[in-house]
């Protein structure tokens, strides 16, 4: 039994792992999780359901769908994202190859020039193998085999060190997804943008015809002697005012068609045959599902990626303090070999050779206590870090949410301003006919009308866009991958 208790102590050894074990994150924001909803959350468009993964589907625009679609698959910033998941597998492979032994093969050819000795199996340069006071005799030497090092973990820094890059690809998945909903938001908003300036650039023009039909009767008016000068130049000054509108109109439409192109991975003016046409804003669904606060922190991806950080940042402190131990080596060396060339195939000539070794750097003068301690501080400072990201993502999304809800509630307002403004414009063109209202009257009547149009075209994109911020601040705009096992999940190079 006593011949085997240092192999028990070392296997005791190995199962201890040095540093503080994971208990998961802070309990953050616990009152809002209690509460069960979002305070900004009371508008009855709001339905407590989880978000759907291709969110921008529910707006019901093929065109936007696409978009979303070429920006995942050719994007840099997802390939960039990709290509540092990728980086991070490679470390996590690194860490879990150190942790076996290293075997390497070798063939040795030496030669040596001895002076004044006699050696068997050498031969002499000067006079036929005597020596002499001046005499040099050569060696040569052949040697064929291998060895094999191993480090033992005994007190498991290597074990932490794996801990702490299994958590660091999980963490380049949530930044993945972090891209992703960032990206698909980005592409909405300037869709939306860019269909909400083709609109009013519509409507606008509109606006110019009619004013221009005014000016036209209002000149027949002063040659008639109807009208004065005054009246002339007054119109003329709004025609003028309208047509200068149209110009940073055109503008933005170039930058939001400009921009989609670089979101979809390629250069300005690529998708302008595309998106030329004019189409109309696209609308949000009668309900959106958003879920609830605990919903929030366990998906959404920047969250996810700042505790990923927290628990790489303790596994730091556990890769530090086993440097505190002492470490135990292993290397065999086994080959054949002799003086000639035929001595490595010769069995006999087996030469083999097994060394542990112990190292311990117990008096470093307070280095490994200070790489310790900056651990430590790494990981309250990403402790920290994950406290404030979950609470200004509770801000961002009840922002959203309020915002939503009072665009939703302007809207209406805005339309029944419009529904007015129909109704007027019905009713003046039938006392035109009636004889009883002049074509100018509906003229300017027509004129309100379509400054009513404008606004509505507007608070129709505000509330897309609220509704695409809503998406993005709770995180709802992609699967959550921590399903798969950690460094495990293909990395395509598309979205």
């Amino acid at each position: 039994m006593l011949k085997h208790t240092p192999l028990v102590a070392l296997a005791l050894l190995g199962a201890c792992t040095a540093g503080p074990n994971y208990a998961g994150p802070p309990k953050a924001a616990s009152d809002a999780v209690a509460r069960g909803g979002f305070v900004r959350a009371k508008d009855a468009a709001f339905v407590p359901a989880p978000g759907l993964a291709r969110w921008w589907e529910a707006l019901g625009d093929t065109t936007l769908d696409r978009l979303v679609d070429d920006a995942l698959a050719h994007s840099p910033n997802i390939d960039l994202a990709q290509a540092r998941i990728r980086e991070a597998q490679a470390q996590l492979s690194s860490r879990r190859a150190n942790e076996l032994p290293n075997i390497s093969a070798n063939a040795t050819y030496l030669h040596a020039g001895l002076p004044g000795t006699n050696l068997v199996g050498s031969s002499d340069s000067g006079n036929g193998g005597s020596s002499g006071g001046g005499d040099v005799s050569s060696l040569n030497f052949y040697n064929l085999g291998g060895q094999a090092s191993w480090e033992v973990d005994l007190f498991g820094g290597g074990r932490r060190g794996i801990e702490q890059a299994r958590a660091g690809v999980a963490q380049r998945f949530a930044d993945l997804a972090d891209a992703q909903v960032s990206l698909s938001a980005q592409v909405a908003q300037a869709y939306v943008n860019l269909r909400d300036v083709q609109e009013r650039q519509r409507l606008n023009a509109e606006s110019s015809r009619l004013q221009r039909q005014a000016l036209d009767l209002t000149r027949q008016r002063l040659r008639a002697g109807t009208a004065s000068q005054l009246d002339v130049e007054r119109l003329q000054t709004q025609v003028q005012n309208t047509d200068a509108q149209n110009v940073p109109l055109a503008a933005q439409i170039d930058q939001y068609k400009d921009q989609l192109a670089v979101l979809t991975g390629r250069t300005p003016g690529a998708l302008d045959a595309q998106l030329d046409a004019g189409a109309p804003v696209p609308l949000p669904p009668a309900q959106v599902p958003i879920g609830d606060p605990a919903t929030l922190i366990a998906h959404r991806p920047d969250i996810r990626s700042a505790e990923r950080a927290l628990a790489a940042g303790n596994a730091n402190i556990g890769v530090q303090t086993a440097k505190l131990y002492p470490k135990i080596n292993f290397m065999g060396i086994l080959g054949l070999g002799g003086t000639n060339p035929g001595d490595v195939f010769d069995p006999g000539k087996l030469t083999s050779l097994v060394a542990p070794m112990l190292s311990w750097s117990f008096l470093d003068f307070g280095r490994t206590r200070a790489a310790i301690h900056t651990a430590e501080a790494q990981r309250d400072q990403a402790e920290a870090q994950y406290r404030e990201t979950v609470l200004e993502a509770l801000q961002d999304a009840e922002r959203n949410l309020s915002l939503f809800g009072n665009v939703r509630q302007q809207l209406g307002q805005l339309r029944g301003a419009e529904a007015t403004a129909e109704r007027s414009a019905q009713l003046n063109a039938q006392r035109y006919r009636a004889g009883t209202s002049t074509l100018i009257d509906q003229l300017d009547i027509e004129r309100q009308r379509l400054s009513a149009a404008i606004a509505v075209a507007q608070a129709k994109a505000q509330l897309t866009n609220a509704y695409i911020g809503v998406q993005k601040s709770l995180g709802l705009g992609w699967s959550d991958p921590a399903g798969a096992p950690a460094g495990s999940a293909p990395v395509s190079s598309g979205g």
